[in-house]
């Protein structure tokens, strides 16, 4: 007869002391990530949420255009994750040779300093910061390595609204 026969089967049981770092072990990180995961969700979720198109902003009447550039300001309404606010742009607008309405953004190519018309009596944009010159539409003609970039343009209703920033196509 074998030593196993006979007895009785060995129950592992849990004692008291087990028990209880279980169960605050479990409560604990119950209440941790009731804690943590809005914590998570508030940090993730601005950069998870769809993109808005840029919406085309009324800028200027279009009657008002002529072939000489001219300053425009105007406000687009922003959000960056959870930061809200209003930023002031800045577009030179024209109609070019083709009698077609363009509206060039003022930011040099070369360094990212802002353009200036005709400030040089030359009929070029030119760049105080470092001599950049460009033509009326845009095109580079020394120091900076690429074109000025266009705004997006609509008519609509004899106004001139100006849409997101895109690369020169005029050039």
């Amino acid at each position: 007869m074998s030593n196993h026969e006979g007895q009785k089967p060995v129950r592992k049981e849990m004692s008291r002391r087990q028990f209880l770092s279980y169960t605050l072990g479990g409560t604990t990180a119950f209440m941790a990530g009731g804690v943590v995961l809005p914590m998570v969700r508030f940090a993730v979720d601005p950069i998870l949420q769809k993109k808005e198109k840029s919406a085309f902003i009324k800028v200027v009447e279009e009657s008002k255009i002529t072939n000489d550039p001219v300053e425009y300001k105007f406000k687009i309404h922003q959000v960056d994750g959870w930061y809200e606010s209003e930023a002031e742009l800045v577009a030179w607008v024209s109609k070019g040779a083709d009698g077609k309405i363009f509206a060039l953004s003022p930011v040099c190519k070369h360094l990212g300093c802002t353009i200036g018309w005709n400030t040089e009596q030359s009929d070029q944009y030119v760049c105080p910061c470092h001599g950049a010159h460009y033509t009326r539409d845009g095109k580079n003609l020394s120091v900076a390595p690429k074109p000025l970039d266009e705004y997006q343009v609509e008519l609509k209703d004899g106004f001139v609204y100006l849409g997101p920033i895109v690369a020169n196509t005029r050039v």
